[in-house]
């Protein structure tokens, strides 16, 4: 599978399609871009290069590869839309979170057209990374296409030819690594609110030496001043009222 100076079309045009779509242009012989928010697209239109196209449907006629990155939510919604469109030998890469059972559907979508549906599990916030994110790959033709973005730059490696084990196991990590930030979200918010934290981050550095609890701490913190992480903050709050009051 050789992807250079081929077509890209990217389902998605948020923060993480921007990211792919800059870091991948260079390398392809366009690149494409369909959103839901494009809603008087012209065609000829560009964002630094990308063509914003008028629909799905000239998305995929534009394209040799598919990339679908939007809401776990629309996941399916995205694989159903784009399925009528797609031909066959095409590549359609699901980077999107959603659950293995999600990934399954779509895949039998996709896979109905004769086009290759590969799951991507990204395992860390695409930012600072860019295109080099980590991220697994699942599905027949992984470990080909694994090869052929690993020579555009990317750091991909595929687990499985099954779709659902690169999901799934982006989603165990995903339950580890929000639970430990929501602790300490919800531990930071609530030393600040008692102003405590002089007296509580040394215990916790006591007993984990490995992690600086300030910084760790102060950056999570920052995260639901920034609007990020507003579920924590919340809980953190609703302790801090439920402590005052004895419950």
């Amino acid at each position: 599978m050789n992807l250079s100076a081929s077509r890209l079309g990217l389902v998605g045009y948020g923060e993480v399609g921007r990211i792919f779509s800059a870091g991948l242009l260079p390398h392809c012989q366009s690149v494409s871009a369909w959103d839901i928010q494009f809603h008087d697209a012209a065609g000829a239109a560009t964002t630094g290069g990308v063509l914003q196209a008028t629909s799905m449907q000239a998305l995929c006629d534009a394209s040799d590869w598919v990339i679908s990155a939007v809401t776990a939510s629309n996941t399916l919604a995205v694989a159903q839309a784009a399925a009528p469109h797609l031909r066959a030998g095409m590549v359609f890469l699901d980077l999107n979170s959603a659950s293995p059972g999600t990934k399954q559907q779509a895949a039998a979508l996709v896979q109905a057209t004769g086009a290759h549906y590969v799951e991507a599990g990204i395992m860390t916030s695409v930012p600072p990374y860019g295109i080099r994110v980590p991220m697994l790959l699942g599905g027949p033709q992984a470990a080909s296409l694994a090869t052929a973005l690993q020579a555009l730059g990317m750091d991909a490696k595929a687990v499985s030819v099954d779709i659902g084990v690169a999901s799934a196991i982006k989603m165990c990590r995903s339950v580890m690594i929000k639970g430990l930030e929501a602790l300490v979200i919800e531990s930071y918010t609530t030393a600040r609110v008692y102003g405590v934290e002089a007296h509580v981050l040394p215990t916790l550095a006591e007993t984990f030496p490995s992690i600086d609890w300030e910084k760790q701490g102060a950056y999570f913190y920052s995260r639901v001043a920034q609007g990020r992480g507003r579920l924590c903050a919340h809980h953190g709050q609703r302790h801090c009222r439920q402590t005052a009051v004895g419950g």
